[in-house]
């Protein structure tokens, strides 16, 4: 047994002493914190912010570097409530340490982080800023190359319940390569000696949505093998050498994850200056205009697979060989399918002679038509589709596509495992990117900071 000189005091007794301690001793050196305020540069923040401050009015501001730290803390360790991020503050001290506070020196109050982000820095584009630079300084420490880069979205609930909405019929978006599709539409009939079409009318589309009472902004998303409701994407560029995210772009939860492509690739090229040489993409971004752009870039484009399931009885059109040379299409039983037009939406039309076709052996495997004639379209950018078709055949273009799932799948897995990216934590499209970005620039920075303490090891 113990003598009476080694029983420990009570814990009463002993929380009462007053001791003399540094927070620097308190916080362990391989901490996550001491490295990303070692390798990360925060100076640039207050010149970013110093608009959207009053140097000769009002009380004294916080320091707006504490206060952005404050909030990648939050969005680091997954904290979603910025009362609560107030008092885990107060009691760790590794946090303290981080923000630059004693152990005895006040804490911003959450209200204070709430007034600054809902009404001081809101519609500033602050956020998009400071992401910016975090990704500018991956590239001066060359963690970030430009060269080879993947794109996917991922789906988060939106800060809405799915039973309370209203239909209403909206106008769909005019699409932005309309105007590329009609000079390519003009020269393949003019190569063809087909006249020029009229021009085409502007002719608005309209659907019936849903849309929700609690967040407007959201969309209505029902795929199959994902989960139905109200949701935002997140679409997500990593960079494919040290898998550091280069772009964040928030959508509806209903809009098609091709739309937003090629506007956000061309946003990287122009902020950052990437010369991008390969890019790897989900089966949902295989369409003609993004096949095309890619193509006239000169970018090494791996699309995954599409499958489309024919019309059960008819025979699939890869058995039906195009010829380039002549133009046509040659059937299973050699005869020649020739050009006829091509339509306003971009697709050259190839027809058979239905009287070959009528005493054709197979034809109920062909077609069904009345007029006993086969009829196959080639869209004007078909060749693009196919040429991505073949680097995703090719040796480097397995290699490449089998590195998604350890970028930009596993980035989204981070994100929402340890950083609160399951749900949104705001309501309107503009918070919802802000904590995206925010997200995505905390990712960053741990990235940044552990890659840099291993190379300094």
């Amino acid at each position: 047994m113990l003598g009476g000189d080694d029983v420990y005091q009570s814990k009463d007794g002993r929380q009462l002493e007053f001791e003399f301690v540094s927070i620097e001793e308190l916080v362990p050196e391989d901490h996550l914190l001491r490295k990303i305020d070692r390798y990360i540069d925060f100076s640039f923040i207050p010149e970013k912010v110093r608009p959207y401050y009053s140097e000769d009015n009002g009380r004294p501001a916080v320091d707006p570097v504490v206060l952005f730290k404050m909030i990648f803390l939050g969005y680091l360790y997954g904290i979603r409530s910025e009362r609560q991020l107030e008092q885990e503050v107060k009691t760790n001290v590794a946090y303290r340490w981080f923000l630059g506070l004693k152990l005895t020196d006040r804490v911003p109050d959450h209200t204070t982080l709430s007034w600054n982000r809902c009404i001081r820095f809101a519609g500033t584009g602050i956020f998009q800023d400071i992401f910016d630079e975090i990704v500018l300084q991956g590239m001066k420490h060359r963690l970030i190359s430009g060269r080879v880069l993947m794109t996917d979205s991922t789906h988060i609930k939106a800060n809405a319940n799915k039973h309370k909405f209203e239909r209403k019929v909206v106008e769909e978006k005019v699409k932005g390569y309309l105007a590329e599709l009609d000079l390519a539409i003009a020269a393949d009939r003019s190569a063809h000696q087909k006249k020029s079409l009229s021009p085409r009318k502007e002719v608005s589309k309209e659907r019936e949505v849903k849309v929700s009472l609690t967040d407007a902004d959201s969309g209505y998303m029902y795929r199959e093998g994902k989960p139905e409701g109200f949701y935002y994407l997140d679409h997500r560029t990593v960079d494919a050498k040290y898998n550091l995210i280069t772009d964040v772009h928030i959508t509806p939860g209903n809009i098609h994850d091709s739309i937003p492509y090629v506007g956000r690739l061309e946003r990287q090229i122009e902020r950052f200056g990437f010369n991008v040489e390969a890019v790897a993409l989900d089966s949902g971004y295989l369409t003609n205009p993004i096949c095309n752009e890619l193509t006239e870039r000169g970018i090494f484009a791996v699309i995954g697979h599409r499958r489309f399931h024919p019309t059960k009885g008819l025979m699939p059109k890869w058995k039906f060989r195009y010829d380039k040379k002549t133009d046509s299409y040659l059937c299973p039983e050699k005869h020649p399918l020739t050009y006829r037009t091509t339509t306003r939406e971009g697709y050259r039309e190839y027809k058979s002679d239905p009287e070959i076709c009528k005493a054709c052996s197979i034809l109920t495997q062909c077609t069904r038509s009345r007029n006993k004639q086969k009829v196959l379209v080639r869209h004007v950018w078909e060749d693009s589709k196919e040429r991505v078709r073949e680097n995703r055949l090719s040796k480097s273009g397995k290699r490449l596509y089998r590195l998604r799932k350890q970028t930009i799948e596993r980035s989204f897995a981070d994100a929402k495992q340890l950083h609160g990216y399951r749900y949104a934590r705001f309501r309107g499209r503009d918070k919802v990117l802000e904590q995206a970005l925010m997200t995505a620039a905390c990712q960053n920075m741990k990235k940044i900071a552990l890659h840099l303490a291993k190379r300094a090891r």
